[in-house]
C-alpha cells in the first residue's frame, strides 16, 4: 500500500526480490536461446540444423524446419566451429579406412589408358594402391563402402568378382547396392583385368595377375578398413584448385547454350570436395577428395608403372600424416578419387606441333606438317615427371588448405540405392511429347584419333561427323558392317566399330551397367560408369540435387564419383556430341546418353530421398563369362644369368659419394619382374637403406613406393635380364652411409617338364651422401 505518501515506494527486501525475478527471467530467456541454437562458429551464429534420422523424415519435417531459415545457405547441413579435431564432439558412425597393394605385373603387361598397344610395362616408379572407407551407421546395420584404386578404371569383371569375394565373408553385409568401386584413372597401370572383348586388343587379352592383384587389393584393402572401424565423425569441405586443368576440348565445349556457359566462370570444374573422417577420440583417420582432372601428366612414351598426379598428390598427404613409416605404411589413408574428368587436361601448357613448336590448339587438333599425331599437350613442367609432381602437389596442397578448415559435419542417415540397366535400351522422356531412345553401343571415327593428351593412329582426326571409305570398307571385310538401325540411332557419329553389333568371341561392349547412388548424410556420392565432361558432370549434379530438392531433402552436397563399377566410355552433352570430338565419338550409346541418365539417377534419388530403395526394381544382371586364362602375353620360362655371373651381382656400381639432388644409378643381373608378381601379393623390388652406427646395422629408408626411386627392367636375349635403380637423392636427406637392394626372383628349370620360381636379392656397394 501508498499509505500517506504521495507516491508508492518498496522496502529493501522488495527491491532485492524484484531484481532477483527480472535477472532470473533474463537467465531463463538466453538459456533458452542456447537451448536451440548451436555454439557460435568464428563469432558468428550459425543455422539452426537438427540432426534427423530415417531419411522418409525428412520429407515431413523440411518444410516446418526451413521457415524463418531463409538466410541459411543449407538449413539441414550441420555447421561446427573449426578445429574439431580438438573439440572431440558425439560420434555420428561407425568409420574405418584400409589401405592394400593392387600393383600387379610390372613388365611385359600393356599399360592401360592410352590404349597405345606399344604402351608396355617395363619397370615401376610407384606401387599402386586400393584404398577402402567404411561408414556404418551406429544405430543399424546400414553402411557405406566406397573405394578408390589407382587403376585406369573399373571394370565389371573386378566389381563382380569382389561382391562375390565379400559375400563368401560378410554374408549381406556388403552388396551390390552399398559398395562403390572407383578408378582413379591413372593411365600408367597394368591392363588386362576385363571380360569384354574390345578391351583385349590392346592389353593383349585377360591377363590374370593383373585381375588378381586387382581384386585381392580392393579385398583387402575392405577387410582391413572393416576389421578396423571405430566411432567418429565425418566433415566436409570445398575449394577451388587453380592452375591444375585445362579442357582439352573447349570447341565442343562451346557447342553448349550460350546461357548454360554463362552460368560458369570456366569450362573445366575447379572445386575440390574433401570428406575428412575424425575418430571421436580425436585420431585423424583418413580423407576422400573428389576432383576432375586427367591423370595423364605422365605421357604415351612413360613405361613405369604408377598412379600419376592423384597418386603423388595421397603419396604426399599420407607422408605426412603417417611420420615415422615408410611409404605406402601408417595407418592413416588419402585417397584422391576421380569425377567428372571427360574433356579435362592435366597438361596446362596446351597443345603444340610437337615437330614445329606452335600451336594446334583447332577443332580437329591438327598441324600443318604430320597432322594430328604431332598435336600433344604438356606442361607444367619441364618433363612428365616434374610435370606430375607439380600438379599433384598442387592438388594434396589446396586439399591439405581444406582438410585443416573443415568445420562443416555430415549427420543423418545412410542409404544406397543401385540397379542395373540396359544401356542400349533405355526409352528417355525429353519432355511431354518426345520420347527419344540409346543406342547399341558404337564407337566412332574420331575414337582413332585419340586426344591431345595421347593421340590416335593414322589419319584420323578429331571431330569428323563423315567417315572414310578406305576404313569403313576395311571395318566391312573383318568386322561386318554396321546395321542402318545403329548408324541411325548415332546421328551425327560416323561409326568406326559397331561394338553392340559384335559378339565373339564375347560381346565387345558391356549393355548391362551399373547405376548408384549412396547418401551419407547430406552427402550424396553419384558414382558414375564412365567419365562425364565439364558440363555433363554439372548437368547430372544439378538433376540429382533438384531431385532431392523436389522430394524434401534440401541442400545435398552432391559429387560425382567417376569410372565406378563397369567402363562405358565417355558422355557428352547432347550439344557436344554434335560436334564428335574424341569424347563425343567415345559416347557409346549415343547422343542422349547423359539424359538418359540423368533419367536414372533421378529416380535413385526420389528413393532415397522418399525411403522407397527397396521397391527398385533390380534390373537384368550383367553376364559373368568363362573366361579362364586367355592371353597373348609371352610365357615364362627358364632364365639365366651371364657366364660368371649370379642372379642379383652387380653389373654397374654405385658411385662412392653423392650429393642431395644428384641420382644414384645401378644395373643388376636381373630376372623377369612377372615372376614375383605372380609369386606373391604384395613384392618390394628394391630398398634404399641407411648404415646406423649406433646400432651397427642397416634400416630402410626409401623403397619402390617412394617417388624418388625408380626400378627399370630391360629384356636381353637367351633368358637374360637386367635391372636398374635409380634413386633421386631428395632435399633433406640426412648424411651418411647407404646402400641400395634388389629383390627379385627367377625362372629355373629343374626338371625337362618342370621349372620353379626362386627368390634372389643383391646389395651395390655403400656409398656416401655428402
Amino acid at each position: 500500500m501508498c499509505g500517506k505518501r504521495s507516491k508508492c515506494s518498496f522496502s529493501r527486501l522488495e527491491v532485492i526480490l524484484i531484481v532477483c525475478l527480472v535477472l532470473m527471467t533474463v537467465l531463463t530467456v538466453v538459456l533458452l536461446v542456447f537451448h536451440f541454437l548451436p555454439k557460435p562458429s568464428n563469432g558468428k551464429l550459425s543455422c539452426f540444423s537438427p540432426t534427423i534420422t530415417p531419411r522418409s523424415s525428412v520429407a515431413a519435417h523440411s518444410q516446418h524446419l526451413t521457415k524463418g531459415l531463409q538466410g541459411c545457405d543449407n538449413p539441414i547441413t550441420p555447421i561446427y566451429a573449426p578445429n574439431p579435431i580438438t573439440r572431440h564432439g558425439a560420434a555420428n558412425y561407425l568409420l574405418g579406412v584400409g589401405r592394400a597393394d593392387c600393383t600387379g605385373p610390372v613388365a611385359q603387361v600393356p599399360l592401360m589408358g592410352y590404349a597405345n598397344p606399344d604402351q608396355v610395362g617395363g619397370g615401376l616408379l610407384t606401387h599402386l594402391y586400393s584404398r577402402a572407407f567404411i561408414v556404418a551407421d551406429l544405430a543399424d546395420s546400414k553402411r557405406v563402402v566406397f573405394v578408390s584404386a589407382d587403376i585406369g578404371m573399373m571394370s565389371q569383371r573386378v566389381r563382380m568378382e569382389v561382391l562375390k569375394r565379400l559375400k563368401s565373408k560378410y554374408g549381406d553385409l556388403y552388396q551390390q547396392d552399398n559398395v562403390i568401386l572407383s578408378g582413379t584413372h591413372t593411365h600408367s597401370g597394368p591392363g588386362g583385368y576385363f571380360q569384354y572383348t574390345l578391351f583385349w586388343i590392346t592389353s593383349k587379352g585377360l591377363i590374370r595377375p593383373s585381375l588378381n592383384a586387382i581384386i585381392n587389393g580392393i579385398v583387402k584393402s575392405i577387410d582391413i578398413a572393416h576389421e578396423n572401424m571405430k566411432r567418429g565423425r565425418l566433415f566436409i569441405n570445398r575449394g577451388t584448385v587453380e592452375n591444375s586443368q585445362i579442357n582439352r576440348s573447349p570447341f565442343s565445349y562451346l557447342a553448349n547454350p550460350a546461357s548454360e556457359r554463362s552460368r560458369y566462370s570456366s569450362n573445366t570444374d575447379k572445386e575440390m570436395v574433401m570428406l575428412k573422417m575424425v575418430g571421436e577420440d580425436g585420431q585423424e583417420l583418413g580423407l576422400i577428395s573428389w576432383f576432375a582432372v586427367h591423370p595423364v601428366s605422365m605421357n604415351n612414351t612413360n613405361r613405369l608403372v604408377n598412379s600419376d598426379n592423384v597418386g603423388y598428390a595421397s603419396y604426399l598427404f599420407e607422408q605426412e600424416k603417417n611420420q615415422g613409416t615408410l611409404p605406402g605404411e601408417g595407418s592413416f589413408v588419402a585417397a584422391f578419387a576421380s569425377s567428372n574428368l571427360g574433356d579435362v587436361s592435366p597438361n596446362t601448357r596446351g597443345p603444340t606441333c610437337v615437330n614445329t613448336g606452335e600451336s594446334c590448339d583447332n577443332p580437329q587438333s591438327t598441324c600443318p606438317v604430320g597432322g594430328a599425331a604431332m598435336c600433344m599437350a604438356k606442361g607444367p613442367g619441364n618433363d612428365m615427371f616434374e610435370s606430375t609432381r607439380i600438379i599433384g602437389q598442387n592438388i594434396y596442397l589446396k586439399a591439405k588448405e581444406l582438410y585443416e578448415k573443415a568445420s562443416q559435419e555430415v549427420r543423418g542417415p545412410l542409404s544406397s540405392a543401385h540397379q542395373w540397366v540396359n544401356m542400349s535400351d533405355v526409352s528417355v522422356e525429353l519432355n511431354a511429347t518426345h520420347t527419344v531412345k540409346t543406342c547399341k553401343p558404337a564407337l566412332g571415327h574420331s575414337f582413332a584419333a585419340g586426344t591431345i593428351d595421347g593421340v590416335g593412329a593414322f589419319n584420323f582426326t578429331q571431330g569428323s561427323v563423315e567417315g572414310d571409305p578406305f576404313w569403313d570398307q576395311i571395318r566391312d571385310q573383318l568386322l561386318g558392317e554396321p546395321s542402318n538401325e545403329t548408324k541411325a540411332c548415332h546421328k551425327p557419329k560416323p561409326i568406326l566399330f559397331s561394338t553392340g553389333e559384335m559378339t565373339w568371341p564375347h560381346p565387345w561392349h558391356p549393355d548391362i551397367v551399373d547405376v548408384q547412388i549412396a547418401a551419407i548424410g547430406s552427402l550424396a556420392i553419384v558414382a558414375v560408369p564412365g567419365e562425364f565432361t565439364t558440363m555433363s558432370g554439372r548437368r547430372l549434379r544439378e538433376a540429382v540435387r533438384s531431385e532431392f530438392d523436389s522430394q524434401g531433402t534440401p541442400g545435398m552436397n552432391v559429387v560425382i564419383a567417376g569410372l565406378c563399377n563397369v567402363y562405358t566410355h565417355y558422355i557428352t552433352t547432347y550439344e557436344e556430341y554434335q560436334v564428335q570430338r574424341y569424347e563425343a565419338a567415345s559416347t557409346i550409346y549415343g547422343p542422349h546418353t547423359l539424359s538418359a541418365y540423368i533419367q536414372l539417377y533421378r529416380g535413385l534419388a526420389r528413393a532415397i530421398a522418399m525411403n522407397t530403395t527397396e521397391d527398385l526394381p533390380r534390373g537384368p544382371e550383367p553376364p559373368l563369362f568363362n573366361v579362364v586364362n586367355l592371353t597373348l602375353l609371352p610365357s615364362l620360362g627358364a632364365e639365366q644369368a651371364p657366364a660368371s655371373k649370379a642372379f642379383g651381382d652387380v653389373l654397374q656400381e654405385v658411385r662412392q659419394q653423392y650429393r642431395v639432388g644428384e641420382v644414384v644409378e645401378v644395373t643388376f643381373v636381373g630376372a623377369n619382374p612377372r615372376n614375383s608378381a605372380e609369386n606373391a601379393t604384395e613384392h618390394n623390388f628394391l630398398a634404399v637403406e641407411r648404415y646406423s652406427n649406433s646400432s651397427g646395422s642397416w634400416h630402410t629408408v626409401q623403397n619402390d613406393v617412394s617417388w624418388d626411386t625408380r626400378f627399370y627392367w630391360s629384356k636381353g636375349s637367351l633368358g637374360q635380364s637386367n635391372v636398374t635403380i635409380e634413386w633421386h637423392v631428395p632435399p633433406g636427406t640426412e648424411l651418411g652411409t647407404y646402400r641400395v637392394r634388389y629383390f627379385g626372383h627367377y625362372k629355373k628349370r629343374v626338371f625337362i617338364t618342370r621349372i620353379i620360381t626362386v627368390p634372389f636379392e643383391g646389395s651395390s656397394s655403400a656409398f656416401e651422401i655428402t
